[in-house]
């Protein structure tokens, strides 16, 4: 049976820079669409937050370079709480799936690792090899 299930990540970046941004949002969106094998079309929608610290681009434009032009997407500030995790990028996706919760793989890396320490299991990524992917995604017209 297919619901619609939530897949968290979160990465952060070292400076509030554009290409910064998008660099680590694509990196993650990437590692959790590899992670769970999403497919665009069981995508129902994506909410991408930051922490305040971060404006210098919206983090969704990150999806729509990876070809999602139907998925409805939404940024937004996470919100402040002080001793919170600093340039700090947040994804929730709802994704159709038949999987169980149990079955989700949820992605955090980098500093990410300590909002969700039960979850940070990631096996080791070669960030080098996930570049190549995320090239053989990205659209030129984003």
């Amino acid at each position: 049976m297919t619901v619609c299930r939530g897949v968290r990540g979160a990465t952060t970046v070292d400076t509030d820079d554009r290409d910064e941004i998008l660099k680590a949002t694509t990196q993650l969106l990437a590692l959790m669409i590899r992670r769970n094998d999403i497919q665009t079309s069981d995508v129902a929608s994506a909410i991408f937050t930051v922490t305040k610290d971060l404006q210098s681009e919206f983090p969704a434009l990150a999806a729509r370079q990876l070809g999602w032009l139907e998925v409805p997407l939404l940024c937004s500030y996470e919100v402040s709480v002080e001793r919170s995790l600093p340039r700090c990028i947040r994804i929730l996706l709802h994704w159709n799936t038949d999987r169980s919760q149990s079955e989700i793989h949820h992605v955090y890396i980098r500093d990410a690792v300590k909002l969700r320490p039960d979850l940070n299991v990631v096996p080791s990524v070669d960030f080098e090899e996930l570049e190549q992917w995320i090239q053989e995604h990205l659209r030129d017209d984003c």
